[in-house]
């Protein structure tokens, strides 16, 4: 059974730019959602596409498939989808022994940056960047599935300040 094991951050500073990769665009949106279990479909630079399910197991880990689909059919689901289509560009960043994704988001979105981490296990401690705010791994309002339901707080803007 696929699972993942993450870490969120807020992201404090622009610090990370300098060792980041050529970076990804997404356009994403959640499909269905039920209590901890998510269907999100997302298109990666227009040129591929994948389907996620997302059962929640606690705020660290959680069960995920995902599975290739044609861009087409993706485009359909993006359109179909409930809540709005989120954008964001995605960059990898080496630090220490892993690798961060640093996604920057666009739209209603636009100042918000948030790092995720994965781990082989609930147990490994990554070197955390100095680039880093605040965690919100488990904080439910940034979950993807909230980002496209619009359920952040009117001052979220505010929040993001480290």
């Amino acid at each position: 059974m696929a699972k993942e094991i993450e870490r969120k951050f807020l992201v404090a500073s622009d610090g990370w730019r300098e060792k980041a990769r050529r970076g990804k665009g997404f356009r994403q949106a959640i499909v269905f959602s039920e209590g901890n279990r998510t269907v999100r479909i997302r298109a990666i630079d227009e040129k591929k596409a994948k389907l996620t399910i997302k059962i929640g197991i606690n705020g660290l880990s959680r069960h995920e498939f995902e599975y290739d689909v044609p861009m087409k059919d993706a485009q359909e689901l993006l359109a179909l989808a409930n809540g709005r289509t989120i954008t964001k560009t995605r960059y990898d960043v080496k630090h220490g022994k892993h690798v961060w994704e640093v996604d920057v988001y666009g739209g209603d979105l636009a100042d918000l940056v948030v790092a995720e981490v994965e781990m082989k296990s609930e147990k490994d401690r990554p070197e955390l960047p100095d680039w880093l705010g605040r965690e919100v791994t488990g904080d439910p309002r940034y979950s993807n599935q909230a980002l496209a339901e619009g359920s952040l707080p009117e001052n979220w803007r505010d929040e993001i300040q480290p």
